[in-house]
């Protein structure tokens, strides 16, 4: 049972490590910052997910007591990461993105981030707006 348990936890250090190193690789060689967000949301998340799981196991297999430490913090970090960069994300097109510069989103819908009727309209390209909605705009 120990060669096991020592087998499962090098195994989740070293996916752990792994995807670490893409993730810090990505966040420091990806172009601009929407690509450089996934890097820490995507594969940052996952390395420290998957190391904290090996502590978590290390404790299970060798320690006095299992510890539930590891597994709140990796809770925690597998629920606010996505919502951290979703935040991020929609912050950056509401302060560098021109509503124009979006793709069409349907019908029916729109981006959150725009979310006005003048802002619609200038997606759907409508060039008769009345002097409410061309202020908005401008």
């Amino acid at each position: 049972m120990d060669l096991a348990g020592e087998i499962l936890i090098s195994a989740m250090l070293v996916i752990g490590g792994a995807f670490g190193l893409v993730g810090s690789y990505g966040l420091v060689k990806l172009p601009d910052q929407m690509t450089r967000l996934h890097a820490p949301t995507k594969a940052a998340t996952l390395g420290v997910g998957g190391i904290m799981i090996a502590s978590l196991l290390w404790f299970g297999f060798f320690g006095e007591r299992a510890s539930w430490h590891e597994f709140l913090i990796v809770l925690f970090l597998f629920l606010t990461a996505p919502i951290t960069g979703l935040m991020i994300a929609k912050t950056n097109m509401h302060l560098t993105w021109r509503p124009d510069e979006l793709p069409y989103p349907g019908e029916d819908m729109h981006w959150a981030t725009f979310g006005d009727s003048a802002d619609r309209s200038l997606m759907d390209g409508d060039a008769d707006l009345d002097n409410t909605e061309r202020d908005l705009r401008e």
